[in-house]
């Protein structure tokens, strides 16, 4: 405890208590960090119109609640060779989200994939303290 002292003190105490204790505090750390809170919504070019609704729906909700959004459009097959279906159906959620976020970056193509990052808007979230809460829920890291 006073390394420097003459004597040094010392104490004495339950090493493995003491290790639990270390690891306990710093779980609680981590706990506390900030977190990506970021949600992705996946969608097809052919996509039917409840299940565009109920994704819709998710994004509004994810996006309310201070998460960004990352949309990603999926292609397989000769899906391919009509990439503008695609394009489009993405494009008409970007554009049903715009009341809610902003669109932080354009398209990008990897592969078979097509993804776009949503950021919302700041006067449209709940309070700072309740969003946290409501994202930290939502991943489940809430108490």
């Amino acid at each position: 405890m006073a390394p420097r002292s003459i004597p040094p003190v010392c104490r004495i105490m339950d090493y493995g208590k003491y290790k639990y204790e270390v690891a306990k505090r710093e779980r609680d750390s981590k706990k506390k960090a900030h977190t990506d809170r970021l949600k992705e919504i996946k969608i097809r070019p052919r996509i039917d119109d409840h299940d565009y609704s109920v994704k819709l729906r998710k994004g509004i909700d994810f996006l309310k609640k201070g998460f960004k959004l990352r949309l990603t459009l999926m292609f397989r097959g000769r899906e391919m060779a009509h990439q503008y279906i695609g394009y489009e159906t993405l494009s008409r959620l970007i554009e049903d989200l715009k009341e809610y976020g902003t669109l932080e970056s354009d398209y990008r193509r990897m592969g078979r994939r097509v993804t776009c990052l949503i950021n919302p808007h700041p006067a449209r979230t709940k309070d700072k303290k309740t969003g946290e809460n409501d994202a930290q829920a939502e991943n489940g890291q809430g108490s």
